[in-house]
């Protein structure tokens, strides 16, 4: 539908060249405008999410603007929010390298494009897996200390993509007719496309848990305010409306340390709440709202909660490093097949190299300390590895002091030589133990 379209109405589907510093500026500009103009909070609830759900899903016109409102309220959750950290933070500590097609690391590669590949890997992670589609965008190129990189690396604002269509708009709630084409233009070498065009992310599934859980917070504090502090109530046989309006002032600032003067015929009671414990009501539900985003999110749930048992931390512990093995393959990809051809495109001398994660293990200082000593006790190391590691000046092996034994005459005292050149130097015996 979208080809027809475009061969029909060619004018309609506009170019934009990113390699162009007005056309970046006339684009940038306004996306920046328009998203400004739409983060306004508002309550939002199962309903809305429900609507805007098929908005998202609709086949003609496709609109997730609505739904981004919704994941904007989801993503303040402090729990999902942990669960995800937990997630991209596991992949982005990965060390990476560049590697030839024979897996042999070129150093210098991986240390000069280390800042523009930190900038591609960590661009088309972000929000992949909670909000769906992301459309990054590479910025000019820059020379620093004769290695490339990018100036910078930002994401396009999600409100202004249509990735069902490949196309740009510039206004948020414009159709995808109106749009640019990003793909088959000259965008396509200055952009980064992560995600399925139709993948509307993990926020989706989080919001049927995150909405409730904060009304029910708020319910828990409605409850509180109404049942938690004992209820005042005033007796006073006065009419006078003068004096009914001093005791209700009086009965208003009964706070803390507080203090009042009632007239004569006053009484004062105090009702304390016999209300349930509001405990299994509302706390478990919050704690059911949270297992299901940690189940949803990571897999799992002893990670993030206390664990019943050893046996059973570990068992979900490696539920958690297999999916992060998944997002670590996937990322990897994106890179090899989308980023590093761009950036080959750009002058980066990458021709003939891959990303790929460096699985080494990880030590312990304890650990490396040990694994240290063993090489030194078996094998002859380069001292340029410990040079490279530590960054110490390494000019050669240290000698062992000679040790000067006295020759020991008949009578047990040792004898003293006037000519110290001619004293013999002999290398203590090694012990002997029983």
């Amino acid at each position: 539908m979208a080809n027809n379209y475009k061969k029909q109405n060619p004018m309609k589907i506009g170019k934009v060249n990113l390699s162009d510093p007005r056309e970046r500026r006339r684009v940038g500009k306004v996306s920046v405008e328009l998203q400004l103009q739409t983060e306004a909070l508002t309550k939002k609830d199962l309903r809305n999410w429900r609507n805007a759900w098929q908005q998202a899903i609709n086949v003609e016109y496709p609109n997730r603007v609505t739904l981004y409102d919704i994941y904007g309220d989801v993503d303040v959750d402090m729990h999902l929010t942990g669960c995800v950290g937990q997630r991209k933070g596991y992949v982005m500590n990965k060390s990476f390298r560049i590697v030839n097609r024979a897996g042999e690391e070129n150093p210098d590669l991986t240390s000069h494009l280390r800042v523009a590949l930190v900038q591609g890997v960590h661009a088309p992670g972000t929000g992949q897996h909670q909000l769906g589609h992301s459309l990054i965008q590479l910025g000019d190129i820059i020379v620093v200390d004769g290695v490339p990189a990018f100036n910078n690396v930002m994401l396009v604002p999600r409100r202004h993509v249509i990735p069902e269509y490949g196309v740009l708009v510039m206004r948020q709630q414009e159709t995808w007719q109106n749009g640019f084409d990003y793909r088959h233009s000259d965008m396509a070498d200055w952009i980064v496309e992560v995600g399925g065009t139709h993948d509307l992310g993990l926020y989706l599934k989080c919001a049927q848990h995150t909405i409730p859980k904060k009304n029910v917070c708020a319910f828990w504090d409605m409850f509180s305010e109404i049942f938690g502090i004992p209820f005042r109530v005033g007796k006073t046989t006065s009419r006078d409306a003068k004096e009914q309006s001093r005791i209700e002032k009086m009965l208003g600032s009964m706070g803390a340390a507080g203090w009042a003067l009632f007239p004569e015929g006053t009484e004062i009671e105090i009702k304390e709440s016999t209300r349930g414990d509001a405990y299994n009501v509302f706390d478990k539900r919050i704690e059911r709202a949270n297992s299901e985003i940690s189940k949803g999110v990571l897999t799992q749930t002893m990670t993030t909660d206390n664990g019943a048992s050893l046996s059973q931390s570990e068992v979900h512990k490696e539920m958690l490093m297999n999916l992060i093995s998944t997002d670590a393959d996937m990322l990897r990809d994106i890179v090899n097949f989308q980023l590093i051809p761009k950036m080959i495109k750009h002058g980066f001398p990458l021709r003939g190299y891959r990303f790929d994660w460096y699985e080494g293990i990880d030590f312990t200082p304890e650990q490396q300390v040990q694994y240290e000593q063993m090489l030194l006790g078996e094998f002859e190391i380069d001292p340029k590895y410990f040079i490279d590691k530590y960054n110490v000046p390494i000019i050669g092996k240290k000698e062992a002091a000679p040790v000067v034994v006295p020759e020991i005459r008949p009578n047990g005292n040792p004898k003293k030589r006037k000519d110290k050149e001619k004293q013999e130097l002999v290398k203590p015996a090694a012990p002997f133990f029983d």
